[in-house]
C-alpha cells in the first residue's frame, strides 16, 4: 500500500491555496472542494514538496509540467463537469488534473503522448485509488473508440482546434482547449450546439507545453 502523509500543515496550505484561487476569481464550489481535497504534494518529488501549494507550474520530467493550480481550477470551471460526465483529457501528465476530474464525479478517459509519463502516472494514480481509463498515444486525434464524450479538456497548447476532438464531442458538450503559438495561448471554450453549430468563447492567455501529434505541433 502506498504510504503518503497528508499533515495538518499540508491541509492548511491547501486551505490557503483555495482562498487564493477564490480571490483570483474561481467560483465553482465543487472545483474548490476538489482542490482542497486532493493532496497536490503527492504529485511532487520529495525535494519539491515545500513548493506544492504555491500557485505555480513545476517540471515533472519528459519536458512536461504539473499545471499551475489556478490553471487547473480555471479549466475545470469552464468545463462545467457534472457527475457521471464522460470526460476526455488530452495530456495526462502528472495525473493531477485527471484526479480533480475524478473527484468532480466524472468518468475520466485520459491520453498521454509521452510513454514514460504514461507508465509512471498510470501506476501512481491506481495506487491512490483514483479510477481513470488510461491510453497511450496521439491525444490530438482523441480516442475515437470511446467517443462521444460529454466534455473534452486539453492540457497542452494547440496550434488549432483539432477537428477530431470536435467530432468526438457530444451535441451539448464542451471542449476546453488553449490555442495559440508555442509560447502563449488563449483559453478557448467551445460548446457544440448542433453537429454544425459551435459556440466559441475566448478567455485569458495561458502558457502550456505544446500539444504534439497529427493535429498538434509535429515535433518538439
Amino acid at each position: 500500500m502506498l504510504k503518503l502523509e497528508d499533515t495538518y500543515r499540508h491541509k492548511g496550505q491547501r486551505n490557503a491555496l483555495v482562498k487564493l484561487l477564490e480571490k483570483k476569481g474561481i467560483k465553482d464550489s465543487n472545483v474548490l472542494k476538489a482542490i482542497n481535497t486532493l493532496p497536490r504534494h503527492f504529485f511532487f518529488d520529495t525535494a519539491l514538496d515545500s513548493h506544492a501549494y504555491e500557485d505555480k507550474a513545476f517540471p515533472i520530467g519528459e519536458g512536461q509540467t504539473i499545471s499551475q493550480p489556478y490553471t487547473v481550477a480555471f479549466q475545470s470551471e469552464l468545463l462545467e463537469v457534472k457527475p457521471r460526465d464522460k470526460v476526455l483529457e488530452i495530456g495526462t501528465g502528472s495525473g493531477y488534473q485527471a484526479a480533480i476530474l475524478y473527484l468532480l464525479g466524472a468518468e475520466v478517459h485520459s491520453i498521454e503522448y509521452q510513454k514514460k509519463l504514461f507508465d509512471k502516472t498510470k501506476k501512481f494514480l491506481s495506487k491512490l485509488g483514483i479510477s481513470v481509463h488510461f491510453y497511450f498515444g496521439d491525444g490530438s486525434q482523441g480516442i475515437p473508440t470511446q467517443a462521444p464524450f460529454d466534455k473534452i479538456i486539453v492540457t497542452a497548447g494547440a496550434p488549432i482546434v483539432p477537428t477530431s476532438l470536435l467530432k468526438q464531442l457530444k451535441v451539448g458538450g464542451i471542449l476546453v482547449i488553449p490555442v495559440g503559438d508555442r509560447k502563449t495561448q488563449k483559453m478557448m471554450k467551445l460548446t457544440k450546439k448542433t453537429e454544425k453549430k459551435i459556440i466559441q468563447e475566448e478567455h485569458d492567455n495561458f502558457a502550456f507545453v505544446p500539444l504534439l501529434g497529427e493535429e498538434g505541433w509535429k515535433s518538439q
